[in-house]
């Protein structure tokens, strides 16, 4: 039996609402409800329980109760200046008397005496128990009506001043989305198949939908979310294996036929032997580029795994078999970090190595474009700048995304599109949790090194308050002298604020003058021309200077392997995978490293504590050195969105799940997509028409990105 195609809510307009009126449905549209469905999927934030009718005789001082009774009697007062409105509610057990202040002389006409009502506050005493301002309903003759504001689960709806104003507070949206519940829900067909449901035993969806508003006990409640979410999650992941599907049976790629004696030369020329997980990684790499399938590979690798290696190796590749390899960093700074290795590794190969950055001169950028498009030059690094107007490749062949969390999908797709459907590696050395992951990059083979190089010694990292400031620099004296070389970091965040800048260049001042003035110190900002950018790391890698004050523009791409000390100044201030990050820059050789964070979490900052997340940060930082083990934490701390921006990767703003704490959910939606969808690549199957009806109306503008990497 197929499943009917729903009923299409998307288009019917919220004029169609019952009792809305125009200036309502006006401040609805400015917060993007504009249609019954918006309405439907605008979901209680949280719910209060009310059910619990308690009985005038059982009241006492400071219970938050429902009572339910007929009103006995009503007076307008003047309580000193100001009138109040007082009533006094009856239940054959005893009184209750309730007190409304604000617009006094608008109550005598909404309560009258003989009324049945529900009542719900919080119960003081004063002549007798009382309560001010409750939460009301009237009720019908014999007292009995649906609840909608006392005596029953009450969901509690978004609002602002705005919509306050025209009667749309929470009071107001539970009126409006009764009737939108009413007239519309039983309306709604149920996209998923009825095999499915009864699988995961999941509610119908049009029941779903009115219990979520007005659940009628907790366990309905708990059913309707569980519902919802899977919806959520499950159609989400269709996407993700629609799209994948797409790239894999529409597009032919490059077949890389060939591994070149250069490449050999490389790995065999490097100052260190290549882990097992490496050459894993580049076995199932190399397996992608010999495919006439496109690659779209995630390589995941902590700090200081070998990442930017695994990259070069697979630039040669390409390059040996006639094509070109560009790699996009997000700043000039992890640019140039980039172009310098690998020029160091290629250019000895006859593989010529060309930056493109924002900042070149006119005749300098003209020159590069030349290069570019004649094909002289075989491997382009650069920032944003690769994907402007006129730059031209020749033959590309290879894309690879540094840092890829930090780019939109249309910005990955223009670097991609350069070329004609070249393979597509992109890399992040922020560890992503597996519920992460399969949500942005469900249509990505993922790769994970998840071996460190042999030889790198465990980094001790300790979190002190600022009045050990002095003993920890006398520390890092201790260090420097007997050869070590540190980093000092102070915060910044963004390069064009001035006085985090100046606070730090005043840092940097008065640590070359008081603390460190034998040794050779010297301080690196992203706002430096990028030829003072580059000769301040080269000195410092090469040892001519000994403490490096920076701020974060050395949190990627710096490699120093005798820089064996990291402290961060305001430690407070930085992200948790920021300060893993950081600490990544030391514990890169086979000395002793040391990681120390200054922080007071106990000051103010706009007269707020710091609280208990930067707590968390700074503990957690201690314990443990595992980026995954980080990733999730902070996962946990910030939620996905803010985590990793979701909403650049051209993946709906997800609003009902939560990737952590449904990761469950997620994981059974991901099984069932993916088989549906290798089963029913274009979902062209009669039983599948709802699916894909659903699919198209809910994601419509995201399909048009199937052929993204």
């Amino acid at each position: 039996m197929n499943t009917p195609v729903p009923q299409d809510l998307t288009q019917a307009p919220l004029r169609r609402l019952r009792g809305l009126g125009t200036q309502r449905s006006a401040e609805l549209e400015k917060i993007g409800l504009k249609t019954v469905a918006d309405l439907l999927y605008y979901l209680p934030r949280r719910y209060l329980d009310r059910t619990t009718i308690v009985k005038c005789r059982d009241l006492r001082e400071g219970l938050e109760a429902t009572v339910v009774g007929k009103i006995a009697s009503t007076r307008l007062t003047q309580f000193g200046r100001r009138p109040r409105f007082e009533l006094v509610l009856a239940d054959g057990t005893g009184f209750l008397r309730c007190v409304f202040f604000n617009k006094a002389s608008v109550w005598p006409k909404i309560f009258s005496k003989g009324e049945n009502v529900a009542f719900h506050g919080k119960v003081t005493f004063y002549d007798g128990f009382t309560m001010a301002h409750p939460d009301f309903d009237k009720l019908g003759e014999e007292g009995e009506a649906r609840f909608l504001h006392t005596g029953t689960i009450i969901p509690l709806y978004r609002s602002s001043e705005a919509l306050g104003k025209v009667g749309l507070d929470s009071r107001g949206f539970r009126r409006i989305l009764r009737v939108a519940v009413d007239d519309f829900a039983p309306k709604l067909s149920d996209p998923l198949p009825e095999g499915l449901r009864q699988r995961y035993h999941l509610m119908p969806l049009s029941e779903a939908m009115a219990q979520a508003h007005f659940p009628e006990n907790e366990e309905t409640l708990k059913h309707a979310t569980a519902r919802l979410k899977f919806d959520e999650l499950f159609f989400l992941e269709v996407f993700l294996a629609f799209r994948k599907a797409a790239e894999e049976t529409e597009e032919k790629g490059i077949e890389f036929t060939a591994v070149g004696e250069r490449t050999w030369q490389l790995v065999e020329k490097l100052p260190f032997k290549l882990t097992e997980a490496q050459r894993r990684v580049l076995r199932e790499i190399r397996a992608d580029m010999k495919s006439p399938k496109p690659m779209h590979r995630l390589l995941q690798g902590d700090v200081g795994s070998g990442k930017t290696v695994v990259a070069l190796i697979t630039m040669l590749m390409a390059v040996e078999n006639g094509y070109q390899a560009a790699l996009m960093a997000p700043t000039e700074i992890l640019a140039e970090q980039h172009y310098i290795t690998s020029r160091e590794f290629l250019e000895a190969l006859g593989v010529n190595v060309t930056l493109l950055v924002g900042k070149q001169k006119k005749s300098e950028r003209e020159k590069i474009l030349e290069e570019v498009a004649s094909g002289r030059a075989n491997v382009v690094i650069g920032t944003h700048a690769l994907i402007q107007g006129g730059v031209e490749f020749q033959k590309l062949g290879l894309v690879v995304i540094d840092e890829q969390h930090r780019f939109g999908v249309m910005q990955r797709a223009a670097l991609r599109e350069k070329g004609l459907r070249p393979d597509v590696l992109v890399m992040t050395a922020t560890p992503i949790p597996r519920t992460l992951s399969m949500t942005l990059y469900g249509d990505l083979d993922v790769s994970v090194i998840d071996e460190m190089p042999a030889g790198r010694q465990p980094i001790t990292t300790a979190w002190r308050p600022g009045n050990a400031r002095r003993q920890i620099y006398e520390f890092v004296r201790k260090e420097v002298s007997n050869g070590a070389q540190a980093y000092i970091v102070f915060p910044l965040v963004e390069e064009t604020e001035k006085s985090d800048l100046a606070a730090a260049t005043e840092s940097y001042e008065t640590l070359r003058k008081n603390f460190f003035r034998d040794f050779s110190i010297a301080l690196l900002h992203g706002r430096m021309k990028p030829v003072e950018k580059e000769a301040a790391m080269m000195a410092f890698k090469f040892g001519e200077t000994q403490i490096l004050v920076a701020t974060t523009v050395i949190e990627v791409g710096v490699d120093v392997p005798n820089a064996t000390i990291m402290v961060i100044e305001h430690a407070e201030r930085f992200g948790l995978t920021q300060l893993h990050q950081l600490r990544g820059r030391v514990g890169r050789g086979e000395k002793k490293s040391y990681c120390i964070l200054i922080a007071d979490p106990a000051e103010k900052q706009n007269g707020e504590d710091l609280g208990a997340d930067t707590r968390k940060r700074l503990e957690t930082m201690v314990a443990t050195s595992d980026g995954f083990r980080i990733a999730e934490v902070d996962l946990e701390l910030r939620g996905p969105g803010e985590f990793f921006g979701t909403r650049q990767h051209g993946l709906p703003e997800l609003k009902i799940a939560d990737i952590v704490k449904d990761a469950k959910t997620l994981f059974a939606a991901r099984d069932e997509a993916f088989a549906l969808v290798r089963q029913d690549p274009l979902l062209k199957k009669p039983e599948h028409a709802a699916i894909r009806e659903h699919l198209l109306k809910q994601y419509r503008d995201r399909l048009e990105s199937v052929h993204i990497g």
